[in-house]
């Protein structure tokens, strides 16, 4: 049954409402309300409203009679009415200040990532024609991620909102598995100089593919075997790339031949198989199926970073290592961020950002139609009575909701250090 209009002093115990007027205009944290308690009954009845729109179906069934005030109990009453007002006008105006500093956070993160595609996009351009100027600048960013990642005390892992341009795929990718993997190995315990290392290799492993013909790397539909082939090649033409310049450190070199092989020897191009691939490189051969699988070439095929961590594990042991993948897992969270879930109120939200401090209790933004987009709550799980109930897929969502919450095509990662 939908919504019919009631005058506010129709209203009682127990009412689902909504309520017509400008979110700023009332204290209540939603338009939509299910009214609990007399404090409430007692706001709506005075906010000057003509009409509430009332729903009969999600409504509860409250019995308790309201007792006669007498004048001294009314003024008393409406003073604590008052003051009760004004409380939850304070809660909400804190929420809102929460909120935006939620997404101040949120630009400033996306800002540096910004900074960090904007150089790899320049190296990449140059590994052919100035191969010791690409290497000496990609040894300077990760120099830096590297400092952020040993240095915290925790790290927050955060959803940038970048697009998907074609022909910036690559670099999108390089830098995600390069900050995962640089993550992942210090969550292994391996050293800074290794850290370091992954890094490099990780942001240089997909270098061989500027040699590849865009249509094979930009085709939907599978490739043929003799395309299969020419993609495989992919790796050597990243080590003969990487052989232009002398600085670039020898130990980042199996990085960029072996992230494609499986400890199991089904992997490319020496078919190797455990204990004769490179440990550093098995670190990124995990996050760079991780990033696959959230960014195929066919779009409608790919995972949310919850699903693809749950395919990782259970599709691929055997071929992927199940310490570092645990440790992955652990890491990322269960509900990394790009998950879309449904909480335990039934409000729909999109994970924003992990603390490695709190895994269960991420960052969200809540799904709230009566409130404009870009103030939608951005609230810390741990700071709510809220919980997340289910993953949702991003095909499951409503249209409205999808455009709301705006999971991208690309879902790129930023790290941010909080200094201990």
């Amino acid at each position: 049954m939908s919504a019919v209009k009631i005058k506010p002093e129709q209203v009682k115990l127990g009412y689902a409402i909504k309520l017509p007027s400008g979110w700023m205009k009332h204290p209540f944290l939603s338009s939509n309300m299910l009214v609990e308690n007399q404090q409430q009954l007692h706001i709506i009845k005075n906010l000057g409203l003509e009409y509430v729109y009332f729903y009969p179906n999600k409504s509860k069934q409250v019995t308790e009679d309201i007792a006669e005030l007498s004048e001294s109990e009314e003024i008393e009453f409406n003073s604590k009415m008052s003051e009760a007002q004004a409380m939850m006008l304070n809660e909400k105006m804190l929420r809102i200040e929460q909120a935006k500093a939620h997404r101040r956070d949120i630009q400033k993160t996306e800002k540096a990532f910004n900074h960090s595609l904007n150089q790899v996009r320049e190296l990449m351009k140059q590994v052919s024609s100035r191969p010791l100027n690409a290497i000496t600048e990609a040894s300077h960013l990760i120099s830096q991620l590297v400092d952020t990642i040993i240095n915290a005390e925790s790290l927050i892992l955060h959803l940038i909102s970048s697009g998907n341009k074609d022909q910036e795929t690559l670099y999108y990718h390089v830098l995600n598995v390069s900050i995962v993997s640089m993550m992942l190995a210090r969550n292994l315990g391996c050293s800074a100089q290794d850290i370091k290392t992954i890094g490099i290799g990780a942001l240089f492993h997909d270098i061989g593919k500027l040699k590849i013909p865009s249509q094979i790397l930009r085709k939907t539909t599978p490739l043929t075997a003799p395309e299969q082939n020419l993609l495989k090649l992919h790796t050597q033409y990243g080590t003969d790339l990487i052989g232009l310049a002398e600085t670039f450190p020898l130990e980042a070199w199996p990085i960029i031949e072996q992230h494609h092989e499986y400890l199991d020897g089904s992997g490319y191009p020496k078919a190797l198989s455990k204990g004769q691939i490179n440990n550093l490189a098995h670190i990124v051969t995990v996050v760079n199926e991780f990033d696959n699988l959230c960014h195929p070439l066919d779009p409608a095929k790919a995972r949310s970073p919850h699903h693809a961590l749950a395919y990782l594990y259970r599709s691929m042991k055997g071929k992927l290592d199940d310490k570092t993948m645990r440790v992955m897992i652990k890491m990322m969270g269960i509900y990394p961020p790009g998950t879309v879930v449904m909480l335990s109120d039934q409000r729909f939200a999109m994970v924003m950002s992990v603390n490695s401090d709190s895994l269960l209790q991420p960052n969200v933004m809540i799904y709230q139609p009566d409130v404009p987009r870009l103030e939608a709550p951005v609230i810390s799980l741990n700071s709510d009575d809220l919980s997340i109930s289910k993953v949702l897929t991003i095909a499951s969502l409503p249209e409205k909701v999808r455009e709301y919450l705006n999971p991208r095509a690309q879902v790129s990662y930023y790290v941010q250090g909080k200094p201990g």
